[in-house]
């Protein structure tokens, strides 16, 4: 049996907080019933897969790039850095990774790209709801630190509650200061 990693990143485009890619390696003998792309499901239903996820799988990981990887190297190199953390965390080492998308983090391993592969593909779904579940999570917790914000509701991405907040209360530490909303509002004042 050759041991396939699915990989999917969950924050690509919020104006704050990190962006999280998850890695997964099911078993074939403990499959887990329900697995579909992340963004299909409630957030109780995420929470439950994810839990069977980490209970049945051979190996799961999930990692992140952190708010100045993503203005030092833009969304999508900090979004491919973290899933090649995620592949690298992992306690096995699979012999293909299948990612979700056009692109693909460099690794050792043989990697393919697979559009629309969080809905094809079961270990890819796993990963984007392990990804999704930990970023939500993190989402919550920055929440707690800056409340003004609405974290807890929007998960830092750019709803009309969250631009009319940042232009309350300007840009927080956890804000991405290269996103065009971000990036206008702290150029207005005069704050770049």
């Amino acid at each position: 049996m050759m041991l396939t990693c699915g990989v999917d990143e969950a924050g690509r485009g919020p104006l704050a907080g990190p962006v999280y890619a998850a890695a997964v390696i099911l078993d074939p003998a403990r499959p887990v019933a329900g697995l579909a792309d992340s963004k299909t499901l409630t957030p109780r239903q995420r929470e439950t897969l994810a839990l069977e996820v980490r209970l049945r799988a051979v190996a799961w990981a999930v990692a992140s790039a952190s708010v100045e990887e993503i203005d030092t190297l833009n969304i999508l190199q900090a979004s491919l850095l973290a899933m090649r953390r995620a592949v690298e965390q992992l306690a096995v080492t699979p012999q293909l990774v299948l990612v979700d998308g056009l692109h693909r983090p460099r690794l050792t391993i043989p990697v393919r790209a697979i559009v629309r592969g969080d809905a094809t593909v079961a270990e890819i779904a796993a990963a984007s709801i392990l990804a999704k579940v930990a970023r939500d999570t993190e989402m919550l917790a920055l929440h707690q630190q800056h409340p003004q914000y609405g974290f807890d509701r929007h998960k830092g991405y750019p709803t009309s509650a969250h631009l009319a907040a940042l232009r309350e209360h300007g840009a927080s530490a956890v804000h991405r200061r290269s996103f065009a909303p971000v990036r206008s509002l702290l150029l207005r004042e005069g704050g770049v």
